[in-house]
């Protein structure tokens, strides 16, 4: 399967220097380091955040809440260790918490179902571009995709955000889930097949 609207900017799978001094300053007290890491990760992380829960204003809160759990996890972090890999495993699992205490609170929010298949913000139609019909349909594409997207299990969603629109390795999505790389094999395969099925006349 093609991957289906990933993201713009492949990641990189080596280390970044500039994130290892920042994070070997961060631990050694200098807090303003945390603001350079968020000036380069903020943004990525948060789109993954909502990808993975669906809600803009919840992405948000969880991107927030992620860099406050790199400022206080600080002096976990091994400096012999790429920085997003550990950076996106603290956003899955906050990700992760945030699904497990929306289903104990089932609830219909009218704002939530407002924001029910927005892209974000980055992703908005260009003035320059195509012709409306054209525009429509792609609006309607990418709305049929992130319903697709959201009724997948759990697991299979966080595999195929993050090795289709993250463009992780299949290695380094393993190491961000915990996971064996022939689990995410196995999850990205039934996740593939599960949005042929769905997607067929978009594909």
């Amino acid at each position: 399967m093609e991957p289906i609207e990933r993201a713009s900017t492949p990641s990189d799978a080596s280390i970044d220097p500039r994130d290892q001094a920042d994070m070997k300053r961060l631990i050694g007290g200098h807090d303003a380091a945390l603001n350079d890491l968020m000036d380069r990760h903020a943004t990525a992380v948060f789109h993954f955040l909502f990808r993975m829960v669906g809600n803009e204003d919840d992405a948000h809160d969880l991107a927030q809440e992620t860099f406050v759990r790199v400022f206080r996890s600080r002096q976990s972090f091994r400096t012999d260790q790429k920085f997003s890999t550990w950076l996106y495993t603290i956003a899955a699992n906050l990700a992760r918490n945030h699904f497990r205490w929306r289903s104990r609170h089932q609830t219909v929010s009218l704002e939530s179902e407002s924001n029910a298949g927005q892209s974000p913000p980055e992703t908005s139609v260009p003035s320059a571009g195509p012709a409306p019909d054209a525009a429509v349909i792609a609006a309607e594409r990418h709305r049929a995709v992130r319903h697709a997207i959201e009724q997948l299990p759990e697991d299979l969603r966080e595999a195929i955000v993050l090795c289709e629109w993250e463009e992780r390795s299949i290695a380094e999505a393993a190491e961000i889930l915990g996971a064996t790389p022939k689990a995410i094999e196995s999850r990205l395969y039934r996740a593939r097949k599960a949005l042929r099925e769905q997607l067929g006349q978009w594909l």
